[in-house]
């Protein structure tokens, strides 16, 4: 049987690399694929946010309806950072290596 709470850490593992591959990209300002870097950043946030879908609907299948209220207010909260910190640090990266092509 699959143990869903795997879907939480997964879903940690792939919003932190969401976050850290733009703030990489920031601080090493020498990477010409920022596309490419950006959209494997945004492919994480997505499926991170996939993962705590399917763990929600397994605690629906299971009708655990104390965890599901436990838990949801703060996976809203995270969910929101994660895609909003997501796409600034993407924008800016963009931005920012967009403008260091114009120099060259």
């Amino acid at each position: 049987m699959f143990d869903y709470g795997l879907l939480n850490i997964g879903s940690i593992v792939l919003g932190l690399i969401a976050l850290a591959i733009p703030t990489y990209c920031l601080i090493n300002k020498k990477h010409e694929n920022s596309i490419v870097l950006s959209s494997i950043s945004y492919a994480a946030c997505a499926i991170s946010l996939c993962f705590q879908i399917f763990y929600n609907y397994n605690l629906v299948k299971r009708e655990d309806w104390s965890a599901l209220l436990d838990t949801i207010g703060a996976v809203a909260g995270a969910s929101a950072v994660l895609v909003i910190g997501t796409i600034l640090l993407n924008v800016t990266m963009i931005l920012v290596h967009t403008k260091l092509q114009n120099r060259s």
